[in-house]
C-alpha cells in the first residue's frame, strides 16, 4: 500500500520519475546555457518581478484608498441628507 501511495504522489515508480527528472534538468541546464543564463540569473528576474508586482499592488491599494476617499466625500453626505429627508415624512 505504501508503495501505491507514493507512486501516486510522485506520479509513477521513484526510479522513473528520477530518470524523467534527470533528464529534463540536463535539457533545461543545456538550454540555459545556450541562451546564456544561469540559476542565479533565473532567481534575481523571478525575485525583481515578484517585488515590482508586490510595489505595484500597494501602489493599485493606495489609488483604490484614494477612491474611495473620494467618492464617500460626495456618496456619504448624500445618503446621510437622504436618510434625514426620508424620517422627516
Amino acid at each position: 500500500m505504501a508503495g501505491g501511495t507514493l507512486e501516486r504522489v510522485l506520479g509513477g515508480s521513484p526510479l522513473a520519475v528520477l530518470v524523467k527528472l534527470v533528464l529534463l534538468s540536463l535539457v533545461v541546464g543545456f538550454l540555459l546555457t545556450y541562451f546564456g543564463l544561469t540559476a542565479w540569473d533565473l532567481f534575481e528576474w523571478v525575485q525583481t518581478s515578484i517585488s515590482r508586482i508586490w510595489r505595484q499592488g500597494w501602489r493599485a491599494l493606495g489609488d483604490v484608498g484614494r477612491w474611495l476617499v473620494a467618492g464617500a466625500l460626495i456618496v456619504v453626505p448624500l445618503w446621510l441628507l437622504s436618510r434625514l429627508l426620508s424620517r422627516r415624512r
